[in-house]
């Protein structure tokens, strides 16, 4: 299980990174540890009002590991959202649903 979170986090990291370049971002990268090398890449952007990314990662011994998703703003304080992750055994995982933000609201005392 530790390796699929360092692999996750891996993803993360790298998706987090390319995100504040421009509307549509590739990367991709490796990290060798005491357990082998992880390789992964990840990717997204914006356009039409929906977000969406994609992250992959590699282990060493050949097992991969996905996850994309989108979101889409549907109202001014709602969004639905799908998201997709597969394991290395191919045996995805899909949720969606819709979120609702809270405007802020300034108190006066």
């Amino acid at each position: 299980m530790k390796p699929i979170l360092a692999s996750l986090s891996l993803a993360t990291v790298l998706a987090l990174t390319g995100a504040s370049g421009a509307n549509a971002w590739v990367r991709s990268g490796s990290v060798t540890t005491w357990r082998g090398t992880y390789y992964g890449s990840a990717s997204g952007g914006c356009a039409g009002g929906t977000c969406s990314r994609s992250a992959s990662v590699t282990g060493p011994y050949g097992g991969t590991i996905a996850r994309s998703g989108s979101i889409t703003r549907v109202a001014p304080h709602a969004f639905d959202y799908t998201r997709t992750a597969t394991g290395p055994n191919g045996h995805s995982v899909t949720r969606s649903g819709t979120v609702g933000t809270h405007p802020y609201y300034e108190y006066r005392y």
